[in-house]
């Protein structure tokens, strides 16, 4: 018989007493732990890496829905049951995307709370197990690839010049084994700034998908002197209809066994094709501008990002950096409760020079202050540094508040 590992977590006492003293009974469940607020909670279950944990909703310091995510995201074999006194619809809703798996009203029974723990462990050791069949076991010499999806909230904030510029600094710099992958279907220009004419496109790579290799991807892929390979959007905004989401997930598994890092240039709007990337992502550039329009797309982002459980791979890259317009790095950082990974100075005349060359600047001009920030933001990439959890070392104030 397997034992279930169960943590408790209320912030009355007699409650966790009374449920530690129903749960001895039972023989395969055993009481492991107990928390008494969301915070202590977080680095307990770090600690003892329960099966199941009995969560209350309405926690001091920190609120079980927050716990909850926190919890789902740092310990994902963790199964977590919310308890609270509220039957609401938007409770249950808030707890589901917080990451629970179950949720239970109090008062509820002995049988009814027996029950709920053994099914919640019963369905997630299935799910294991699947897992463990489907997913094939690591091989010594297997890389370790980086996915970069470059996402904004709209067009025109840069989010392609730095995908481009960025994809060939870490190849030419870092020497890393780079691929680009355009998938602003309908209007990617990946392929003008770097003054390729591909003749064929990911439209026409999905034609015979099904026998698709690593030998047939790499036929698709254009060399660039810089060598990065890339692969180009369609020529045609219709043919962007054919690319769906598998085509995108089934392309950068096999572009993740011969390249160490796969770039990707996204749309600026959600759809099933970048979704399908960004989960697939180990880092995600956020691009942002000091301007009230994007600032408010990038904070639905982020909200968006947070209910996908994205956010905590997500570093923002502030775009044109200036103060001219009289918003600062600090109002947005304040205004998106985010702070800035990296920035990239403002120099229009050298950027759409560039474009119009088909020569990224980090290759025409290599001592700029835009491609030294470039250089900067290769660094975070490489050394996988500049998330939240990096900057909250080196800045308070704000911090303090949003992280405790």
């Amino acid at each position: 018989m397997e034992m279930i590992k169960l943590m408790i977590v209320d912030d009355v006492e007699e409650t966790r007493r009374n449920i530690r003293r129903i749960l001895a009974l039972e023989d395969d469940i055993m009481v492991v732990g107990e928390a008494e607020d969301g915070q202590e909670a977080i680095i307990l279950a770090k600690k003892i890496n329960p099966d199941v944990i009995l969560m209350d909703i309405n926690l001091p310091e920190v609120d079980g829905i927050t716990a909850t995510e926190s919890i789902a995201l740092s310990c994902p074999d963790t199964t977590i049951i919310i308890m609270s006194v509220q039957e609401e619809k938007e409770y249950l809703k808030k707890a589901l995307i917080a990451g629970a798996k179950e949720y239970i009203v109090k008062p509820f029974n002995i049988d009814e709370l027996i029950q709920t723990v053994r099914n919640v462990y019963a369905v997630e050791e299935k799910r294991r197990k699947v897992v463990n069949i489907n997913t094939p076991t690591k091989m010594a010499d297997e890389r370790d690839c980086q996915v970069v999806s470059v996402f904004s909230t709209k067009g025109g904030v840069g989010k392609s010049t730095i995908a481009v510029n960025l994809a060939v600094s870490i190849a030419k710099n870092a020497k890393k084994k780079v691929a680009l992958m355009d998938l602003d279907l309908q209007f990617g220009d990946v392929a003008v700034m770097l003054n390729v004419l591909p003749r064929r496109t990911i439209s026409e790579l999905i034609q015979d998908f099904d026998n698709l290799d690593v030998e047939g991807l790499e036929q698709f892929l254009i060399d660039h002197d810089s060598g990065v390979k890339i692969l180009p959007a369609p020529n045609r905004p219709e043919y962007a209809e054919l690319v769906e989401a598998h085509h995108v997930e089934k392309i950068i598994k096999i572009l993740k066994k011969t390249y160490d890092y796969i770039v990707v240039d996204s749309p600026p709007f959600f759809h099933d094709t970048n979704m399908a990337a960004l989960d697939m992502s180990d880092q995600i550039l956020l691009i942002a501008a000091l301007d009230l329009s994007t600032i408010k797309n990038s904070k639905l982002s982020l909200e968006t990002f947070e209910t996908l459980h994205q956010k905590i791979k997500t570093k923002m890259v502030v775009n044109r950096s200036t103060e001219e317009n009289g918003i600062k790095v600090a109002d947005l950082e304040h205004s998106l409760s985010f702070l800035s990974a990296c920035q990239i100075p403002s120099d229009g005349r050298m950027v759409v020079g560039a474009i119009n060359k088909g020569i990224p600047f980090v290759t025409s001009d290599p001592d700029s202050k835009m491609s030294r920030s470039i250089g900067q933001l290769t660094e975070l990439v490489i050394r996988r540094t500049g998330t939240q959890k990096d900057l909250s070392s080196k800045k308070s104030g704000m911090l303090s508040r949003l992280f405790g």
